[in-house]
């Protein structure tokens, strides 16, 4: 656990009885880095605070949702401590009433021997995930879903009687409040094991009420050109997204592979970073399918029309009822849209310096990440002529990604000549027009055809 902050939180609560409890019991014995420290005290926790907040010179804030928690946040960020009461008259009151025996273990602040009264340090050991009590699952039903978290995270399995008990109990997650649940979801599709999280989650009989468009993928058929149904379809989308995140320089080449960690490792919103939220457009960019399944005159299934737009709609709509984010929604509905375009290229290869600049405007802001996730959709698709069409694909990939990584700097240079300075020098008027004579101006200097102001004068009066 951090050092820094456990320093901080002895300094400022001397003589208040006070445990390190939670997380950072559990991951300091699992030896994993922490940064964050929870305590429980017996004590004013609002006072605690602010006296920890005074000593550390960061601030303090309550927690609208914890139980009368507070929260201090350290210099830079560099980490954080939660306050909250003594759950009960004691220590031993408290931690029976926690979700899993891992997390029901705690450590005297000013230092001590482990209390353990549930045997959570045995559990770990046994890389298994049990209840307290019976009834953890009923005193708060979104333990069901961070079950099925910590199994993904810390690669534990639960014990049978607790996962009878979640599974018995899943149906009441549908009344939590969706910041909660998308709170763990998030943690999930995180998770390096993220295809066994999502399995428990169907196992536990979850996935109907937290992610009811991946569940209503199940059994809907394909054409010939796929193997999988579209929900083992969409599962091995992620697998292939979670490889490419993982190793991208293995399928794209050495030359890619830094700039591509480099890029998906960037925060995007919601404390996701750019990989995660291609897993979330890897769940969802097939929404659509079972609406607009179409059929051959023989009942053999012809294909999807219009899937991808109407996909971006049912994407946006499931992450507005998690209460994400509009960044997140627009991102993620972006990557359902535009799915389908790399694709679309392989037909126009080899490609000219016109063709690959509209395709990043059409596809911008996601150019880089739709380019990936039409990579991962390929890989994932092995039916008819699959082998072919994947090195096609990849050709054209390897393409496309060195722009689509360059875009956003070329983007952002000074325009040749800006519109009120074109229009002046056309005598026309500002208005759709002007528009599209400067986006003709941005593609024809993309191609080199086009460097100065005067040529994109010329070259727009030609247009004219």
């Amino acid at each position: 656990m951090s050092g820094e902050a456990l320093e901080a939180a002895r300094g400022a609560l001397a003589g208040v009885p006070a445990w390190i409890v939670g997380g950072a019991v559990r991951d300091e014995l699992l030896g994993r880095p922490t940064a964050d420290l929870d305590l429980v005290v017996d004590g004013d926790v609002r006072s605690l605070a602010k006296a920890l907040s005074r000593a550390a010179g960061g601030p303090a804030f309550e927690l609208s949702d914890a139980f009368g928690a507070w929260r201090v946040v350290g210099p830079e960020h560099r980490w954080q401590v939660d306050i909250m009461r003594l759950q009960g008259d004691s220590l031993i009151e408290d931690l029976a009433k926690r979700d899993f025996t891992i997390n029901a273990m705690a450590r005297p602040l000013a230092g001590g021997e482990l209390v353990d009264p549930h045997d959570g340090a045995g559990d770990l050991a046994a890389r298994r995930l049990r209840m307290v009590a019976p009834s953890s699952f009923e005193d708060d039903p979104l333990r069901t879903l961070r079950l099925a978290r910590f199994a993904s995270e810390l690669a534990m399995e639960p014990d049978p009687e607790t996962a009878a008990a979640a599974a018995q109990r899943a149906p009441q997650i549908a009344g939590v409040a969706a910041e909660r649940v998308f709170a763990e979801l998030k943690r999930v599709i995180a998770a390096d094991r993220v295809l066994e999280g999502l399995a428990l989650m169907d196992t536990l009989g979850l996935t109907p009420h937290v992610l009811p468009e991946l569940s209503a993928l199940r059994g809907v058929q394909q054409n010939r050109y796929h193997h999988l149904d579209v929900h083992d379809h969409t599962l091995e989308v992620l697998a292939e997204t979670v490889a490419l995140e993982r190793d991208p320089g293995a399928t794209l080449g050495a030359e890619l592979d830094a700039p591509l960690r480099a890029f998906l490792a960037q925060p995007l919103a919601d404390e996701l970073t750019r990989a995660t939220a291609l897993r979330f457009g890897a769940l969802l960019h097939d929404a659509a399918k079972p609406e607009t399944q179409a059929f051959h005159a023989d009942g053999t299934v012809l294909g999807f029309p219009g899937h991808a737009d109407l996909g971006a709609e049912r994407s946006r709509a499931a992450l507005t009822r998690l209460r994400t984010s509009e960044r997140l929604r627009a991102h993620v509905a972006a990557l359902a849209r535009h799915h389908l375009g790399l694709g679309y290229l392989v037909h126009k290869a080899p490609l000219d310096r016109r063709t690959i600049h509209q395709y990043l405007v059409k596809t911008a802001p996601v150019e880089v990440d739709v380019s990936l996730l039409s990579i991962a959709d390929r890989l994932a698709t092995r039916g008819r002529k699959a082998e072919e069409a994947i090195v096609k694909h990849l050709e054209v990939a390897r393409v496309v990604l060195p722009q689509a990584l360059a875009y956003t700097d070329w983007v952002a240079q000074p325009p040749l000549i800006r519109g009120d300075e074109l229009a002046q020098a056309l005598e026309i008027r500002r208005g759709p027009q002007l528009g599209q004579l400067l986006a003709a101006i941005a593609e024809a200097r993309y191609a080199g055809d086009v460097s100065t102001a005067d040529e994109a004068i010329a070259l727009a009066r030609t247009l004219l």
